[in-house]
């Protein structure tokens, strides 16, 4: 019998960075038990050159990288979601759409590396720690027992890889 597919849309506000680097990394970690997207309240229209360029140098397919608003994905011709993950500050604090099949929910926040301050190697470490850290929080949830834990107790593991 094949294994479910999961679907995990990552949300930002721009859909510039955090979300998009988070994307690169599930459907890479997480193939082919799940299907990652992104989408942004407030997409700013375009990838940040720091998240192509980190994205690149660790050999990540950047062709599905662009920059698109959270509405592309609550259409009923969307895929339906089974999680859905803020990772920035401002998208947890925002009214997010009511997701068809109610899939489960958590909050990641990262620092907004588009906001680093300094020379351009201290501005593109903020890119590099923003991909360090959701690449260990997407490798947790990637290897939980999903078949053997119950909703409750799922919901309290997102949450808890959100703190970590």
């Amino acid at each position: 019998m094949a294994e479910k597919t999961y679907n995990v849309l990552f949300l930002c506000t721009g859909n510039s960075a955090r979300s998009i680097i988070a994307e690169a990394i599930m459907n890479r970690v997480g193939r082919p038990r799940f299907t990652a997207y992104s989408a942004g309240s407030q997409p700013k229209g375009e990838v940040h050159p720091y998240t192509l360029d980190l994205l690149k140098a660790l050999n990540y397919n950047t062709d599905f990288a662009r920059s698109k608003n959270w509405e592309e994905f609550a259409g009923p011709d969307a895929p339906q979601m089974d999680f859905v993950f803020t990772v920035c500050d401002s998208a947890a604090a925002e009214t997010c759409p009511v997701w068809p099949g109610q899939p489960m929910s958590a909050h990641w926040g990262v620092p907004d590396p588009v906001a680093a301050t300094g020379t351009e190697a201290e501005r593109r470490f903020a890119f590099d720690d923003t991909h360090r850290m959701l690449e260990s929080r997407i490798s947790v949830f990637t290897s939980l027992p999903f078949e053997r834990i119950d909703r409750l107790s799922l919901q309290k593991r997102l949450d808890d890889i959100g703190r970590a």
